[in-house]
């Protein structure tokens, strides 16, 4: 058993202090004693270890990774130190579940850790089906684990053993006391928040649990906060070894950037209209990040560790690329990042949901200003960093993972035939729970049950043409997805991971499959276009005359609503959504809300809010005008109707079924 660690002690805060954490978060009161168990750095042909890892910051979100908008100076800094993965890929699309892989080396799947619900109250230690299902969703999703269970043996407790002052900073989400950093090997826990970070706003004041005496000045921003506190205990552990596991609460929600910063992205925002990524508020959260890294290295310098530091940056999962989640991005219609060219993102199994950045650094030991294609994963860390410290797992220890000493070593291939990624509940857009295996170029996804009779569907690509996801090759090489699905069933039966069920109340909304010129899935035209179902999209081709405009028979609700919707298109100009209440005939103009599209051909998710009056009566209509250009087209995936509080009132899906 995992026994609790004197933090007051350990943290060296002093023996005044009354509360468990008293005044954690002023610089001036938190101190960092060296451990008299650390081994000297002067002894030791063992680096120290700084594991920086960023939330929700996309593949493409940084200079070194191909950013042309956000501004990541101390990255490419680190970047010509040290190795550059281009294939580098978390073990699930969301975070807390990616986390609890790097502390044990174990795919989310035997963990049972699915989703980032490691803060809720209830303890749950084994993953089970959910007891309440829609009867529009064909599958039972998973209730995940809450807790990373104290049995594991995790990364900071073999550093500790291994003479490592441990300390963790920033966001942990992987289980409140008993299961906090302090019970997992960290000597030390910054701000020892069991939550995914402050509520309303990264800028002081913060809004901690009251218990937690966790603030800082008025204006200061959290991550240049606990850089501060990150480096006091680099400065305090100079000269023993250290393990810095900084997990980064940027680039998460709360939406908020620092105003001078955002004022400077809203003027490169005006000079570069068609860049994806131009939205002023991560510009500013990604730059304050940024800086946070480079007050790391600055210190690593000024104690001449660096030379014998292992420096690992990477990010939990990918970029946050929707519209329609409830976002306060005020005067900035845009996705808060674009993961273009890859397809989808937080939450997805798709590439924008899972492939990272990563950058490894240990001068001397890995080429400096390189780029390695190994595709690795973030179950690898832990086996990586004991084969690079030449230490050995416990005798009855197994990981998932593997070293991929190779890859930095720039010895060989790495020893592995496939990576897998099992995700068992309802994605951004309603995508169906599923699991997917990466074979060599290839990637096949399951969607569980998501077929006709509730059979498994599939998606294959071929990433080294597609990289985008684009072009579906499972009826075209059958074969192939039936050799990497037994991959996948393999996967699953060895991780004996609780997989999602069909759904027996599952009750379809009336679909009329096949192409029609007037109607499909309650969808009409109204004018200037034709509809059509092709692969599992719905297609509103525009005719010679004017504008398309289509629409559907709504739920009787009132209140406020958010009309949402999956659509890729190459028309610059912005969708309009109408709505109507009870025997109206037409769609007034008044009621229109205007929806900005980006036009680079790649799905991206939409929302109109709306409000209906209770003067008004019930909603009775929905009309879209998706304004493609002249004898163009749109695509739409899917429609829904949601309403204030997140519950979905109605959902349009367009595959077919």
């Amino acid at each position: 058993m995992k026994t609790r660690r004197n933090f007051l002690k350990l943290a060296g805060l002093g023996a005044a202090g009354t509360a468990l954490f008293p005044k954690l978060g002023k610089s001036t009161d938190t101190t960092f004693q060296p451990l008299e168990k650390s081994v000297a750095n002067a002894a030791s042909a063992r680096p120290n270890i700084v594991f920086f890892l960023a939330d929700d910051l996309g593949w493409r979100d940084t200079t070194p990774f191909g950013s042309t908008f956000y501004e990541t100076p101390n990255l490419e800094r680190l970047a010509k130190r040290g190795m550059r993965f281009t294939q580098a890929y978390a073990a699930n699309p969301l975070c807390s579940p990616t986390r609890s892989s790097i502390m044990t080396g174990l795919f989310p799947a035997r963990t049972g850790i699915m989703t980032p619900s490691c803060h809720v109250e209830e303890v749950k230690l084994q993953a089970t089906l959910e007891k309440k299902t829609p009867p529009g969703r064909k599958v039972i999703s998973v209730d995940s684990v809450t807790r990373l269970k104290l049995e594991y043996y995790t990364l900071a407790e073999a550093l500790k053993d291994a003479g490592y002052a441990t300390g963790h900073f920033g966001k942990w989400h992987l289980g409140r006391e008993p299961y906090d950093p302090l019970h997992q090997g960290f000597d030390v826990d910054v701000p020892h928040t069991y939550g995914p970070g402050p509520a309303g706003s990264y800028i002081a004041p913060w809004k901690f649990p009251p218990e937690m005496h966790f603030q800082g000045q008025p204006g200061e921003n959290i991550e240049t906060h606990m850089a501060q506190e990150a480096v006091k205990f680099l400065k305090a552990h100079k000269d023993h070894l250290f393990f810095l596991n900084y997990w980064a609460f940027s680039v998460h929600s709360p939406w908020q950037g620092m105003p001078k910063l955002v004022e400077k992205y809203e003027a490169k925002a005006k000079t570069d209209p068609n860049n994806p990524q131009r939205n002023p508020i991560m510009g500013a959260m990604i730059q304050t990040m940024d800086e946070s890294i480079g007050r790391l290295l600055d210190t690593l310098d000024e104690l001449k560790l660096t030379d014998n530091t292992l420096f690992i940056f990477t990010s939990d999962n990918g970029g946050f690329s929707y519209l329609g989640q409830g976002l306060d991005t005020g005067k900035y219609p845009v996705p808060m990042t674009s993961n273009a060219p890859l397809r989808g993102g937080k939450s997805q199994i798709y590439e924008g949901g899972v492939r990272e950045p990563l950058i490894v650094v240990w001068p001397g030991q890995v080429q400096a200003g390189v780029k390695s294609d190994a595709v690795v994963q973030s179950i690898d860390y832990y086996p990586t960093i004991l084969d690079l410290l030449g230490l050995k797992p416990k005798p009855d220890q197994k990981f998932d993972g593997i070293s991929f000493v190779p890859a930095l070593k720039q010895t060989g291939s790495l020893p592995r035939q496939a990576i897998f990624c099992l995700f068992t509940r309802y994605a951004q857009g309603e995508t169906p729970p599923g699991a997917s295996v990466r074979h060599g170029d290839m990637k096949l996804i399951r969607f569980f049950h998501d077929g006709p009779n509730f059979a498994h569907r599939y998606e294959l690509y071929n990433l080294k043409d597609d990289i985008g996801e684009q072009t579906n090759l499972a009826d075209q090489l059958p074969e192939k997805v039936k050799e990497l699905d037994a991959l996948i069933e393999q996967f699953l039966t060895d991780t004996q991971a609780v997989l999602p069920q069909p759904n027996p109340g599952y009750k379809p909304h009336k679909a009329e499959p096949g192409v029609s010129s007037t109607k499909i899935n309650g969808w009409r035209v109204v004018r200037h276009a034709e509809l059509s179902l092709a692969n599992g999209a719905l297609v509103v081709k525009a005719m010679a005359g004017g504008a398309p405009v289509i629409t559907a028979k709504a739920p009787a609700v009132n209140g406020t609503i958010s009309v949402e919707f999956r659509m890729r298109t190459t028309s610059a100009s912005p969708a309009r959504v109408y709505w109507n209440a009870g025997d109206e005939g037409g769609f007034p103009s008044e009621r229109a809300v205007k929806v900005a599209v980006t036009n680079d051909g790649q799905w991206h998710e939409y929302a109109a809010k709306m409000t209906i009056p209770d003067t008004d009566g019930n909603l009775a209509g929905i009309r879209i005008d998706p304004t493609p250009d002249k004898n163009g087209q749109v695509e739409f995936d899917w429609i829904r109707i949601k309403k204030a509080g997140g519950k979905t009132v109605i959902q349009w899906d367009f595959n077919g079924k």
